[in-house]
This record gives structure tokens, sequence and C-alpha cells, in this order.
């Protein structure tokens, strides 16, 4: 099995202009969140998801790959902001966060506005504990 979410050089600011004005807003706010909570710089990972550093997994299949520590995509319809339920202490602080949906490994919150920003880079902060020992 092939990995297909990768990291790449394309422009996050780019990737940005590109958006409709609130997503385009929203992006952005959450590029200087995830940056003031990591110390680390955006990337593009694919051609959607706004990465932040980065950790190796491997599962018990033996399948193994990298992923963002900390991560986002603004999608039209919804933020998806990935890696948040990852920390033990991550259900309490979800549950503080406002509206919001979960998946397997997605937050699902529909604008920022409607969230608490603040237990959002808590949950970002928990996020880039959880992987640090695998941080490449």
């Amino acid at each position: 099995m092939t990995q297909k979410t990768l990291p790449t050089d394309a422009s996050v600011e780019e990737f940005l202009a590109t958006l409709d004005a609130r997503r385009r807003e929203e992006g952005e706010q959450l590029v200087e969140l995830f940056r003031s909570a990591t110390g680390a710089e955006p990337v593009m990972w694919g051609p959607s998801m706004i990465g932040f550093g980065q950790y190796a997994y491997r599962y018990a299949s033996g399948h193994e790959g990298v992923w963002p520590r900390a991560a986002f995509s603004p999608r039209k319809a919804k933020l998806s902001l990935y890696g948040l339920q990852t920390h033990p202490d991550a259900g309490a602080a979800l549950a503080r966060l406002g509206p919001h949906t979960s998946g397997v490994d997605c937050v699902y919150v529909t604008r920022l506005a409607t969230i608490d920003l603040a237990v959002l880079r808590e949950l970002v902060l928990l996020s880039w504990a959880t992987t640090a020992d695998q941080a490449v």
C-alpha cells in the first residue's frame, strides 16, 4: 500500500488564495494558530491539506509512512482538523471546543467563529505532544 497524501512543494499562500473569502480568512487564521502553537512552518500535504511537522508511524500490519503532527484542510463544507483526538486529554478539551463533529482522525467545524480558539490551540498542543517521540 502506497501512501497517497505526502508533503509537496506547493505554496500554502497560493493554495489559500484559491479559496472563497471566508475559507481563505479562516485558513489564514488557522495557519497562524497552528504556527504559533507548534513553532513549525506550514507545508502543503497533497492538494488541500496544510500540515505542521511530521511523524513516522508503523501499524501492526507493517504499513508505515509519515503524517503531519498537526494539520487542517479548509474544505468547502467544513474545516477538517486532523490529529486532535489522539491525546488522552483530548476528549475533555473537545467537549469545550464548541459545535463540531468527529470522524476517525478528524474533527469537523463549520465556522471558526463558532468555536473556542483557545481550546483549539490546546488541542493542537496536545496533538503535538502526542507525536513528539515519533517526530522526524
